[in-house]
């Protein structure tokens, strides 16, 4: 088991995330099934969608099927694509390699994962805020 991170409200849309004595600021918007979290200089898009199925003995489970999407945090040069639809990933995997301004940037997995989709080509340029890839 990985460690277990306190979430505190701080004020509208503003949360203290502690993990392992240290603490982030996160910041939150949109409406639910369609979240923005701004954290770190990075930008992470989460959409939920619930459905119920039946259990046992007539009572109802509540699935949510949840999605992030990884996007450009700039413009960019997709210079490798590191993962296939369908592959499992860990937090901090890198998932594509981005070339801007002459530098390399590698974009990682802010957390386990599957690859539900792949929105991106080697050699395609994109804008700041593409979609690359989304996890489930």
């Amino acid at each position: 088991m990985g460690p277990v991170a306190g979430v505190t409200r701080i004020g509208d849309g503003v949360f203290r995330v502690d993990v392992d004595g240290r603490s982030e600021i996160v910041y939150v918007t949109g409406p639910p099934g369609d979240r923005w979290a701004f954290w770190n200089g990075r930008t992470y898009r989460w959409t939920g969608a619930h459905r119920e199925t039946e259990a046992g003995s007539g009572s109802r489970r509540r699935h949510i099927a949840a999605r992030m999407e990884i996007t450009a945090p700039m413009p960019a040069k997709i210079v490798a694509i590191k993962v296939r639809e369908g592959e499992t990933v860990k937090s901090g995997d890198t998932l594509v390699v981005l070339e801007a301004m002459k530098m390399e940037l590698p974009v990682q997995s802010p957390s386990d994962g599957r690859v539900r989709a792949i929105s991106c080509r080697e050699g395609d340029l994109v804008p700041g805020d593409a979609i690359l890839v989304e996890l489930e």
